[in-house]
């Protein structure tokens, strides 16, 4: 699975993915850290990329894009938390959640709850 991690979580992220077996990037590799929301979705759905990011706007504008990709994660209620807390947290709920993944979904995820909703929302 192909992740593209979203500029409010922290390119250590990325590289802990990497180290799992993802093939992961952070929005700073591709210069688009201070990329619209907009883009940074279009440039997911063109490569094929779950994103993952602490932003709860993405799951409005998939509302309005009406499409099944690209599938998002967003990470609740641990925006403050450190970047290792992040990516074990993936590590160990990715398994969990990559079918849903690969079909088109929004994810969300916190330490105590995964919600699953499949797209188009």
């Amino acid at each position: 699975m192909r992740i593209l991690i979203d500029a409010n979580l922290s390119p250590q992220v990325a590289q802990a993915l990497r180290v799992a077996g993802y093939e992961a990037q952070h929005v700073g590799q591709l210069d688009m850290l201070t990329a619209s929301d907009e883009t940074i979705l279009e440039w997911a759905s063109d490569h094929g990329c779950a994103l993952i990011t602490a932003d709860s706007d993405f799951g409005a504008l998939l509302s309005i894009r009406r499409t099944s990709n690209p599938s998002v994660v967003h990470l609740r209620g641990v925006a403050d938390q450190p970047p290792d807390l992040h990516a074990a947290l993936l590590i160990e709920n990715l398994p969990a959640i990559e079918d849903a993944l690969t079909k088109g979904a929004i994810v969300s995820l916190s330490p105590t709850r995964i919600r699953i909703r499949d797209l188009p929302i």
